[in-house]
């Protein structure tokens, strides 16, 4: 096929991916303003909610991961032309929202004796634990808004996501300075206020999102009374089956990564509190590879609900190619201009000798991690998110992982043998992820989960 014949191709997986991606980034900035808000007080504050974090976002993303059934479900309905199986589906991921909340905020109450017990540094397990306590506030109004996200995405309205994103960080920022330092007479709550911030832009997230559908389906026939419907077992069970796998997928890759950041409170505050934002750098550029992933599963999934396989393939293949452009261009720059990134985040020497060598090897993982997280959204656009899940188990809990805390602690690398043994996971979770989407996209099985939606 000639360039000119696939440039109208091109172009929509672009203006489906631009808008998510940068909603992307706008999640990730709200983690970079907490941490450089944070930075006065220091290595242990900084590591304090690093360690948080990673707690929180190891089993919250899960029940974020329940609801990516959505994207393939509304995605293939609305390609297939039924609106009315797409207000279905919403609701019933409302209703899987409100019941997952329960279990996530009793789990986060119990842990933060568990930060002592796995022999984290005493002063930064206390503030973590307060950190995490008050960030389990947010659980309800982020599974609210992911639900509500997805279905927006998976209509095809992408911007209004974006909008949302960019504008919380405000929120954010406001009442990080309000709060964590103490201003216009309030507290200075520290780590607590920085928690508290990102509970109150949480709650607008959710809010704007659904002020948004209402505005959108207030012409439709049913309107946005449409998405308030009794729970429906039946489908919840299906939006279940299908978001299972991938929140097990993402808990797996996110827990590595926790795993690592608990393995790295183990050595030195300034190897922590390196590490935070090392990683939080390569979190950066890896939001714009997670949202094209979004968008290689609602171009993928749209494709297959118009009964047109072949275009979803080629969707696919697009998505990843842009990923894999700006990761290259990503690698370059954590090379080239490492001082200046680390800079935006600190000042302190040894953070900045310790995370100018982790950036190095951050520049060596890009191309993949862009690689294997696309392939794994257009996977699910095909309703497969098996595959994924089983791919990240072995890559990063029976390679990367025991690797990397031999070359750590037995062998005397210390926080960059963390890091060789992630690097190595990513390289062969992406080849083996890719290899299986050059598979499964050539006859993909089912052709249409929005069929057999109907059919039930």
């Amino acid at each position: 096929m000639r360039i000119a014949e696939l440039w109208p191709d091109v172009r929509r997986v672009i203006v489906l991916a631009i808008p998510v991606a940068l909603a992307e980034l706008g999640w990730m900035a709200m983690t970079v303003v907490d941490t450089i808000m944070i930075s006065p007080l220091g290595p242990v504050a900084i590591g304090a909610i690093g360690i948080g974090n990673s707690a929180f976002y190891s089993f919250a993303i899960f029940g974020m991961g329940l609801l990516l059934g959505l994207d393939t479900l509304v995605s293939q309905a609305f390609g297939a032309g039924d609106r009315g199986d797409c207000h279905h589906s919403l609701s019933q991921g409302l209703h899987l929202a409100v019941f997952f909340t329960i279990p996530l905020m009793l789990l986060f109450a119990f842990m933060p004796p568990v930060f002592y017990a796995l022999g984290i540094n005493a002063e930064v397990s206390g503030r973590a634990g307060s950190f995490l306590i008050t960030l389990s506030f947010s659980t309800l109004p982020l599974l609210l808004y992911g639900a509500l996200r997805r279905y927006l995405q998976g209509i095809g309205h992408v911007r209004p996501v974006m909008f949302t994103l960019i504008s919380a960080n405000l929120i954010n920022w406001f009442f990080n300075w309000l709060l964590i330092l103490g201003h216009w007479g309030f507290p200075a709550l520290g780590v607590v206020g920085s928690a508290l911030s990102t509970c109150l832009a949480r709650v607008y997230m959710a809010l704007l999102l659904a002020g948004f559908i209402w505005w959108f389906e207030r012409k439709t026939t049913a309107g946005f009374r449409a998405i308030f419907r009794p729970p429906d077992w039946t489908r919840i069970h299906r939006l279940i089956r299908i978001g299972l796998p991938a929140a097990t997928q993402i808990l797996l890759e996110i827990g590595a990564f926790g795993a690592a950041a608990i393995l790295a409170g183990r050595l030195s505050p300034i190897s922590l509190a390196s590490h935070q934002i090392a990683l939080n750098c390569a979190a950066v550029t890896f939001m714009v590879p997670l949202g094209v992933s979004s968008a290689a599963a609602v171009a993928v999934g749209q494709a297959i609900g118009r009964g047109e396989p072949a275009l979803a393939r080629r969707n696919g293949f697009i998505a990843i190619g842009l990923a894999c452009a700006f990761m290259t261009c990503a690698a370059l720059a954590f090379l080239v201009i490492p001082g200046p990134i680390l800079r935006v985040y600190t000042n302190n020497a040894g953070i900045l000798s310790i995370g100018t060598g982790l950036l190095a090897i951050a520049a060596l993982f890009q191309l993949f991690d862009g690689i294997q997280t696309v392939a794994t959204g257009a996977l699910r656009g095909l309703g497969n998110t098996r595959t994924a899940m089983l791919v990240n188990l072995g890559g990063y809990w029976l390679l990367g992982l025991p690797i990397g805390y031999m070359l750590c602690f037995r062998q005397g690398f210390g926080i960059y043998g963390l890091w060789w043994g992630l690097t190595l996971a990513l390289i062969a979770i992406a080849l083996i992820l890719l290899y299986s989407w050059q598979g499964q996209s050539r006859c993909p099985q089912p052709v249409c989960e929005a069929a057999r939606v109907h059919s039930a």
